[in-house]
């Protein structure tokens, strides 16, 4: 009973500490700067929030507008972009020099080719016993040798192509629809007119007046109008392939038998040229380079020295003076010294046509050249381009520069003129083409 209670037990509350008195604080002019510039603070902040949801109510009201004033902006700077280099990008070379073709080919079979000799003596050979030949079957049993190259081999073997023969395979090979047999019939006429043994006798060999009537009825357009329009149907046929092969064989078998005149190669050479600017015949460019190198290895020394000139002339009248007419230098490969003297002429000539024959030799040219004042902002550029690059072509790759040190001087003064005194800041069409082409000539004149 003595025994104190829980509650006895337990600590004494703790007595609540006594309220102190708080002193007043003394308000400084500082305090109440910050007290306004807080209060400013939040009145701006509540601003931005009431416009930025002002804005966005009425964004869909101004969105059209600044869409259409951004858009004329836009405009306004591709066409400005157009002005300033459009044409640089646009320009580019290609005619098409094939229209449409005729529909009528001069008839592939003959009626003599079933008594033809080479026939007939297969058909007394015991060999007809197994093959069980008729005459009926001539032209399908002749277009089986071609086709598996006997009919070339028998034909070199016995020294002898009669005229049945050789015609029927000139036609199926200029104007056979079957590729097949087009190209076994181009391999038979060049096999036998490159015969490295005796040479084949042929009775019958294609005229000039055929070969080129071929061309016609490819659809070859001739006339200048022509081939600077183009035509916007029609196109070479797969025969064009099997007649470039045919004129290069042509042109190789020279020293045995002249084929071709003077003046009938010449036109061949302008052909090879056009050839060259139709992009539809970009594949074939091996072929037409190999067909322009036999042609011009065509004429001896004597026929040369005056054809040279004379095709120039022939193509600086008819290409455009564009780009086209720097496509058709730059085909002519400068391989040995006759490409050379052939693509230098065939420059000069078209820089000629340029001035409207204004000028009279070598250095009346390169004053033309050199009074064009580039820094006009009424120069054609372009043009400059084309009379840079055409008179690249006529110097350097004739001696009249190491022969004539005036014509060196004159070169350079216009490379300077074209390369100094066009800023990199020029911003017109070509400008910077004209430049860098022009300072990259010069060097080479300076290192000399």
């Amino acid at each position: 009973m003595d025994s104190p209670l829980d509650f006895e037990l337990e600590e004494p509350l703790q007595s609540s500490p006594a309220i102190t008195k708080k002193r007043k604080k003394v308000i400084g002019l500082d305090d109440l700067l910050c007290d306004h510039y807080k209060e400013k603070s939040k009145l701006l902040e509540r601003d931005c929030k009431q416009g930025k949801a002002q804005r966005n109510y009425n964004s869909d009201e101004d969105e059209n507008s600044k869409e259409a004033s951004l858009a004329e902006v836009i405009d306004q700077c591709q066409n400005q972009i157009r002005e300033v280099g459009g044409d640089e990008e646009t320009s580019t070379w290609g005619m098409r020099v094939f229209g449409n073709q005729q529909k009528v080919p001069p008839p592939l079979t003959s009626p003599e080719l079933g008594s033809c000799a080479l026939l007939q003596s297969f058909m007394k050979n015991e060999l007809n016993s197994l093959l069980e030949l008729n005459s009926e079957k001539g032209d399908t049993f002749l277009e089986g040798l071609l086709t598996n190259g006997w009919l070339s081999r028998l034909a070199v073997v016995c020294g002898h192509v009669e005229k049945s023969i050789a015609t029927w395979a000139f036609n199926l090979m200029l104007f056979s629809s079957k590729e097949e047999l087009c190209t076994s019939a181009c391999d038979f006429w060049c096999t036998i007119l490159s015969s490295k043994n005796e040479p084949v006798l042929i009775d019958w060999f294609p005229s000039y007046f055929e070969f080129k009537g071929a061309l016609e009825i490819y659809g070859f357009q001739f006339n200048r109008e022509s081939l600077h329009f183009g035509s916007n149907c029609g196109g070479p046929p797969q025969n064009i392939r099997a007649w470039i092969r045919f004129a290069t064989a042509c042109c190789h078998v020279r020293n045995k038998q002249c084929i071709f005149s003077t003046s009938e190669a010449e036109e061949l050479v302008d052909v090879i040229i056009y050839l060259f600017l139709d992009h539809q015949l970009h594949g074939l460019m091996v072929l037409v380079h190999e067909c322009m190198r036999s042609l011009i290895c065509y004429f001896t020394d004597k026929e040369w020295t005056n054809s040279c000139n004379k095709i120039a002339k022939s193509l600086a009248c008819r290409i455009p003076t564009d780009l086209n007419c720097l496509r058709a230098v730059e085909c002519i490969s400068g391989v040995n010294t006759r490409s050379k003297e052939f693509r230098s002429a065939v420059a000069y000539q078209i820089l000629l046509v340029c001035f409207d024959n204004k000028a009279t030799d070598e250095e009346d040219m390169l004053r033309l050249l050199i009074s064009i004042n580039v820094k006009e902002r009424s120069s054609d550029l372009f043009k400059m381009y084309i009379y840079l690059v055409l008179a690249e072509n006529w110097l350097l790759v004739n001696k009249v520069l190491i022969y004539k040190p005036v014509i060196n001087e004159m070169w350079g003064l216009f490379l300077r003129n074209c390369s100094c005194h066009i800023p990199s800041t020029d911003l017109r069409s070509f400008a910077s083409k004209v430049r860098n082409k022009a300072s990259y000539l010069l060097q080479g004149t300076i290192n000399k």
